[in-house]
């Protein structure tokens, strides 16, 4: 055990990095996530310092919030994308 909110400040940095980098903060927000869940799990067994628990939630929280926004930003982006090329191959090019 690494001693259960050791890592608190990290996953509150990871989480917040999680909202505010588009796109790329996805791995920030499942790391996050994962260790969030981790250092809570190790808590409750009462491990580490129970007053890190709040920083451990935030950044676990806004870890899972940022995964889900930019994932779906992501996915849209690429919906968009896929539509337009899409769009552009079946459409004709004739000069007028």
């Amino acid at each position: 055990m690494s001693g259960g909110g050791a890592n608190a400040t990290l996953i509150l940095v990871f989480g917040i990095l999680s909202l505010v980098l588009p796109c790329i903060g996805v791995p920030f927000g499942i790391t996050a996530w994962i260790l969030g869940n981790m250092a809570r799990r190790e808590l409750d067994e009462g491990f580490g310092d129970p007053s890190l628990r709040s920083q451990v939630e935030a950044g676990r929280i806004l870890g899972i919030i940022g995964t889900i926004l930019w994932s779906l930003c992501c996915l849209g982006y690429f919906a968009f994308y896929t539509l337009l090329v899409m769009a552009a191959g079946t459409s004709s090019w004739r000069s007028f």
